[in-house]
């Protein structure tokens, strides 16, 4: 897919992610890393939790949520991000789950401070294979304008 730019969205466009498959190691490993609590470490002190078995980190899953989104936008030079809104982790995400994310366009401008670049704000929401929300965002992206990148030999 060729690479986006600003002009190439307009408020109320929709963008569906590939599905990304979380492991139990992948799962454990971030929070031994990142996020150290029993119910992310240790499957057998998890079922004794309110949450009944082990479970990702909500960190885990908004990095899996950048990273699909980073793919399927697949932004000229990146997304820079501005700042997060309203970042929620209304279900848990648990080994073998599978995600998408679906990003909507919900507004646009050209940066003031930055005229090579146009702010984009967003709405991610990530489901898992059962179609359950787990994990709902509202973001600000400075995003590349076309005839603005570096030139690339």
């Amino acid at each position: 897919m060729s690479e986006r730019s600003f002009e190439d969205l307009k408020a109320g466009d929709r963008f569906k992610s590939e599905t990304y498959a979380v492991s139990e190691e992948q799962l454990i490993s971030f929070a031994r890393e990142f996020d150290p609590q029993p119910f992310h470490l240790d499957a057998t002190v998890a079922r004794e939790t309110m949450f009944k078995g082990l479970i990702a980190s909500g960190w885990h899953t908004a990095a899996i949520t950048m990273r699909l989104f980073v793919q399927t936008l697949n932004f000229a030079e990146g997304a820079i991000g501005l700042g997060v809104d309203e970042l929620r982790w209304p279900n848990a995400v648990r080994p073998g789950d599978r995600l998408q994310v679906e990003t909507e366009i919900v507004d646009l401008r050209v940066s003031r401070s930055k005229p090579s670049h146009g702010v984009v704000r967003l709405r991610n929401v990530t489901v898992n294979q059962h179609g359950e929300v787990v994990q709902t965002m509202s973001a600000s992206a400075l995003v590349l304008r076309r005839g603005h990148g570096i030139t690339r030999r």
